[in-house]
């Protein structure tokens, strides 16, 4: 499996197209915002002959929702997101003028991730892990043959998504990273929502959230 990373809008958002020898590919959380930057995400699709099958989002705000769109239309592909989300993308507007991010023509929702146990391309399948807190309806995505983990605004290097916005938990998203995530194993290579690129056992060493609640589990049981 082979990962592209391209950042996109004001917010900096990480875009993923992932896919496979066969060349069929997934757009995960497609943040391109405006033509030149549309542009550039058709350019890379075109350069790399690959074949775009889905629009696949770990949640549903704003910034990781504004290309998906342009990708319905130029690729005819269906958008794929948890429908506990779907209350953020009828409140798109809200969220992005906080950020005075200008926003086009948002997507319904084509298919419900609730329903999905998986996301296939070529022949590759992505594990649909769901992974509540920062909104109701996040999930992350695992390849666990590469080991690579799309966790979409659940993780970052040494931080974890803010849980202050409709629909936000600091409980589930610690229990999401604690009881879904960190067992997946220290060598999972992390590709969050924002930021660089991490792994597991990075985080469970240095990230202050993680260490945190660990040190209270481990003082607990003693």
């Amino acid at each position: 499996m082979k990962i592209a990373c391209l950042t996109f809008n004001p917010i900096c958002e990480n875009t993923y197209v992932v896919w496979d020898h066969t060349k069929e590919c997934v757009i995960i959380d497609a943040g391109n915002s405006n033509p030149k930057e549309d542009a550039a995400l058709d350019g890379f699709i075109a350069q790399h002959e690959l074949k775009p099958v889905a629009a696949v989002n770990t949640h549903g705000h704003f910034d990781h929702t504004l290309g998906v769109e342009h990708l319905r239309r130029q690729y005819g592909i269906p958008f794929i997101l948890s429908g506990k989300d779907a209350f953020l993308i009828d409140a798109c507007e809200v969220g992005s003028s906080i950020y005075g991010v200008k926003i086009g023509a948002m997507p319904s929702i084509d298919t419900d991730m609730d329903t999905l146990d998986e996301i296939r391309f070529g022949e590759t399948s992505l594990k649909i892990i769901p992974t509540p807190g920062h909104t109701p309806g996040h999930v992350s995505l695992f390849e666990p043959q590469s080991k690579a983990l799309f966790t979409g605004d659940t993780l970052f290097r040494e931080s974890i998504g803010r849980t202050d916005l409709p629909g936000g938990d600091y409980s589930w998203i610690m229990r999401s990273i604690l009881d879904k995530i960190i067992p997946l194993g220290d060598d999972v290579q992390v590709y969050p929502g924002h930021g660089p690129e991490t792994s597991i056992g990075h985080e469970v060493l240095y990230n202050p959230f993680i260490v945190e609640v660990l040190n209270q589990e481990v003082n607990y049981k003693n």
